[in-house]
């Protein structure tokens, strides 16, 4: 299925290499997936964060020149939002220095929740912007909080019409002996997850 590690791009050749692929038709039209989810993760490394950000941006302003519609969805805005929504944000902004790491993640963990309130938020956002692909961002700015994988499993449902990228800046790896593994920052292991391809692998 294409997912194993491709020899490092720079960064110039990953940006090119996603031009192309999310530009083209059979990605597009989700060809080669066989049936599973148009789902793709885009890894890279941790240190080239910022610089990777301008490249997303500077994509979605290419792919829009050519006529692809991007959906551009940041998990650290929708969880800010989410936040605000419920009136909540400055309470934990108060309590956050006085209270213990765990309790502020588990607190955070529930207010968050992928399937109660993150997906509904992003199916919120797919149904009131016409798009041709979606882009997933903010990974590491919610870490712990968010976990990728959680994400991915409860979307499943809710984009499964148009392609979704997620940049993740960690390692996707593939291998037969262990299975499929999301490593954040290329050190903390997120988990297991196996029905996404990686972008840097798709030929078109």
């Amino acid at each position: 299925m294409g997912r194993d590690v491709k020899s490092v791009f720079s960064r110039k050749e990953q940006a090119e290499h996603l031009y192309r692929v999310v530009t083209s038709e059979r990605f597009l039209k989700k060809q080669g997936l066989g049936n599973e989810v148009p789902f793709f993760i885009c890894p890279f490394p941790a240190e080239f964060a910022v610089g990777v950000e301008d490249d997303r941006r500077d994509l979605v302003t290419r792919a829009e020149h050519a006529g692809v519609k991007v959906l551009g969805l940041s998990l650290y805005d929708l969880a800010i939002e989410i936040l605000r929504e419920r009136d909540i944000l400055d309470q934990i902004l108060d309590v956050e220095a006085g209270t213990d790491k765990s309790e502020l993640n588990e607190l955070l963990q529930g207010v968050l929740d992928p399937h109660a309130h993150l997906i509904p938020k992003i199916g919120a956002a797919i149904e009131a912007n016409p798009h041709d692909v979606i882009f997933l961002s903010g990974v590491g700015e919610v870490y712990p909080y968010i976990r990728s994988h959680n994400v991915l499993n409860n979307l499943q449902s809710t984009a499964k019409d148009a392609p979704t990228v997620l940049f993740f800046p960690g390692s996707y790896t593939h291998e037969l002996a262990t299975g499929a593994s999301l490593d954040l920052f290329g050190l903390l292991h997120d988990d297991k997850y196996y029905r996404a391809f990686n972008i840097l692998n798709y030929e078109v």
